[in-house]
């Protein structure tokens, strides 16, 4: 329906489609996995939460993460772009010798849809293979994305990453969930 373009999709509807949606998704994955990080960060605004709850138990994750532990938890794109700045520079543990990650994402769902905004559900399982280690591993869950047009573009206001197979056997970042 749109033409992609950096943050989101030039000439899309005012009502998000789940076409939309996936397009969006599918870019925002395809970024990730090619290390093409700022144009990932293009797609959040500028008050974009970006979530990744822990576990209180086996059965419900924590809820406030102004209270409650979170696995990552960035509040403001600014805070995401401290973190895409140090992958990008080489200056972090993680840039050294970068791991190669696949997102494969399916089972979308527009589970609202407003003039505007949209509240798009999907299910993820990221490969990451590190070659410092010769190990791969697989994590995978549930995204909740709150998406809102700005200016002709939807951008992402909110992600939420429920994994469910968190024990994680490094450190967890953004570019590997």
């Amino acid at each position: 329906m749109g033409e992609a373009h950096g943050g989101g999709l030039v000439g899309m509807s005012l009502f998000m489609t789940r076409s939309e949606a996936e397009d969006l998704l599918f870019s925002e994955a395809r970024a990730l996995d090619e290390r093409r990080f700022d144009d990932w960060l293009a797609m959040f605004a500028d008050d974009a939460e970006y979530w990744v709850p822990a576990w209180k138990d086996e059965t419900t994750p924590t809820s406030d993460p102004g209270s409650e532990l979170s696995l990552i938890y960035y509040e403001g794109k600014q805070n995401l772009a401290d973190r895409i700045w140090r992958l990008n520079s080489g200056l972090s543990n993680a840039s050294e010798i970068p791991a190669r990650v696949v997102h494969m994402i399916g089972n979308v769902i527009v589970e609202s849809a407003q003039a505007g905004g949209a509240v798009i559900l999907s299910a993820f399982n990221v490969h990451r293979y590190d070659p410092r280690t010769d190990r791969s591993h697989v994590f995978f869950g549930h995204y909740r994305h709150v998406f809102r047009q700005e200016e002709e573009q939807w951008l992402i206001a909110a992600k939420t990453i429920t994994l469910l197979n968190d024990c994680i056997p490094t450190v967890a970042d953004v570019y590997m969930l």
